[in-house]
């Protein structure tokens, strides 16, 4: 029987440990972006095509590569850092020339041009599928340009799950926002299919989040800083009253490098938590400058996820570093002794005599009397209680029942107007604290959520809008500008188009701001841009792909919003009309997400609670 195992061929061994290292086109962005730090670049352009999957291409002005050098980055195990085991547990760097680029070049076409200051010319090597086509001498300027096109071009399977342009390049700046907030002393510039969508001048650590998140940002931040026998901690986190319903920009850094930590965050949560609702998030952008003996980056084939060596520790200083920079600024409510509007408070004077406080009364007062003349009692209400009950316990109808003279039961107890809207109480629809729609049915008593119902209803309203692209639009008088991040503002534009069928009108003015010029009729008093942050923030969170799922998404997300809220009273009229349409539905028991709007109380299960 022959030998079943055997050693792989390098081209197949290569396109395995891609798969650990290169998920999807931000994955490659992220690997010759770090490559080019690491090199000594202070400018990096990045250049995409059609969201990474014609065209990746990084160039970066760093110290470049020999010809020898060139050829041995692609091959596997080839390093510039390492020397011993020892020295994967005190890297400072993100990555190096050898770690990732044999895993692209096994799934992709490859062609580097690289040259060092002092070499008169450079080296450019062309690699399809881990297989060498050419290397040859080349005039090309000092630095690193590494093109990589077709991603997955040799492994349909991975290709074809890749999710739509505007997933992917949403992916694509997040990658790109995790480097560069760790990198504000260098130069970045992103283009997309041949437009400039990003230019990021050097700066502070400040002004490049302000770059990334947009100017309003910049009144929101409160400044942390701590140092300790453990490490340091500084950057800023966001005022509780900026706190967002949704999706927040949360990032946490550790030597230079992004990493996701729960256990953390919760430390930021939790000083966040006497001074924001349960369901609202703030913004951070921690950073942590540790020994790196004392971490633990090899965890994670993406480096992502970090072990501290004293992570409960760490765990109680941040929660205390956040908490004092709270207090500090006065996010935290206190007495403000210093305020010049504050009462004064007179110095003790022991000669002085404080005089008896005098309380002027009136002892002729009678509150009785019903005029300031008058000190009799009041009359007689001219109201006759006792003929609201004259005959109702004596006489009985032929069926039992207490005899009302011929009066429904409720006109002894509330007066029947002509029009019966104008006590919201009729026999046919009741509202039971401005919450519920009660109705009598065959089989029962009928409950109707009137938010959920009228959800329902605008839901498939929107939907129908958005599918005819027949959305009534209305011009606002004042349009209001509405200033997004970067990943913000990828993210709209994904969806923009459905935004538009429903009845908004946006232009960009530029810099990731827009002005809302016209929103949907239906929208009432309802805050434009509120609405407009929430889909965004919806879309960001879910990362829909398919079509009809995003518009779906987006009629949900404006339909809960706009639609009539817990507490409102409604007329008889506007009872009827919402019970109509919500039966006109093709599924009016349940919100397009599940919720119950109807449940029905059977004359069996009441008969039952009367007893």
């Amino acid at each position: 029987m022959p030998d079943i195992v055997h050693l792989l061929p390098d081209s197949i061994a290569n396109q395995i440990a891609a798969g650990e290292v290169i998920q999807r086109p931000a994955s490659v962005v992220k690997e010759l972006v770090e490559n080019a730090i690491d090199a000594g670049a202070t400018h990096i352009q990045i250049i995409i095509k059609d969201a990474g999957r014609t065209l990746i291409q990084v160039i970066d002005n760093g110290k470049g590569m020999s010809a020898t050098d060139a050829r041995m980055a692609f091959e596997r195990h080839a390093t510039s850092k390492i020397q011993s085991a020892d020295d994967l547990f005190s890297l400072k760097t993100m990555g190096f020339r050898g770690e990732a680029l044999p895993s692209i070049a096994a799934i992709a076409h490859v062609e580097v041009k690289t040259r060092r200051a002092e070499d008169e010319v450079g080296t450019l090597l062309a690699i399809a599928g881990s297989r060498v086509e050419k290397q040859e001498a080349v005039s090309c300027a000092a630095g690193t340009s590494i093109s990589v096109k077709n991603i997955f071009f040799n492994v349909p399977a991975r290709r074809k799950f890749l999710k739509s342009n505007e997933v992917e390049r949403r992916n694509i700046f997040y990658e790109i926002e995790r480097i560069v907030l760790v990198n504000p002393d260098l130069e970045f510039s992103l283009t997309e299919n041949d437009v400039q969508t990003l230019q990021l001048p050097p700066a502070g650590l400040r002004q490049r989040i302000v770059q990334l998140e947009g100017k309003g940002i910049n009144q929101q931040l409160i400044e942390i800083n701590e140092e300790t026998t453990l490490g340091k901690i500084y950057g800023y986190v966001s005022k509780p009253e900026n706190a967002k319903k949704g999706r927040a920009s949360q990032f946490f850094f550790v030597n230079g490098r992004y990493i996701r930590h729960p256990y953390f965050h919760r430390a930021v949560t939790t000083a966040f938590e006497p001074l924001i609702p349960a369901n609202e998030n703030p913004a951070y952008f921690i950073y942590f400058d540790v020994d790196p003996a004392s971490i633990d980056i090899n965890i994670h084939p993406t480096k992502t996820e970090v072990k501290f060596e004293n992570e409960q520790t760490m765990w109680q200083v941040l929660l205390v570093t956040v908490k004092e920079a709270l207090g500090k600024f006065n996010a935290v409510p206190s007495i403000d002794f210093d305020r010049e509007d504050a009462v004064d408070i007179p110095i003790y004077d022991a000669s002085r005599k404080a005089p008896m406080p005098k309380v002027n009364i009136d002892p002729t007062y009678n509150p009785f009397r019903t005029s300031p003349g008058d000190m009799q009692r009041p009359q007689k209400n001219n109201l006759d209680w006792e003929k609201l009950y004259h005959g109702f316990e004596n006489e009985k109808s032929p069926s039992g029942e207490p005899n009302t003279g011929g009066q429904p039961l409720e006109s002894l107890f509330y007066k029947t107007p002509d029009n019966p809207s104008e006590t919201g109480i009729s026999p046919e629809h009741y509202q039971y604290k401005q919450r519920y729609i009660l109705t009598s049915v065959k089989s029962g008593l009928m409950m109707i959520d009137q938010h959920r119902a009228h959800v329902r209803i605008l839901f498939d309203k929107y939907l129908a809008q958005i599918n005819s692209k027949k959305g009534v639009s209305q011009r606002v008088l004042f349009p209001e500008v509405i200033q997004l991040s970067a990943s913000e503002s990828v993210a709209l534009s994904a969806i923009a188009n459905d935004m538009e069928a429903v009845g908004f009108e946006l232009s960009d003015l530029g810099g990731n701001a827009f002005a809302v010029q016209g929103v949907p009729s239906e929208i009432g008093n309802a805050d434009p841009v509120a609405l407009i942050r929430s889909m965004i923030e919806k879309s960001m969170e879910t990362a829909l792909d398919v079509k009809s799922e995003i518009q779906e998404s987006i009629a949900l997300a404006l339909a809960r919003l706009t639609a009539i809220p817990y507490g409102k009273t409604l007329s008889l009229e506007e009872m009827l009309l919402l019970v109509n349409q919500l039966f006109a539905c093709k599924t009016p028991n349940h919100t397009p997400d599940g919720q119950t709007v109807i449940s029905v109380i059977t004359d069996d299960e009441i008969v039952k609670k009367m007893k």
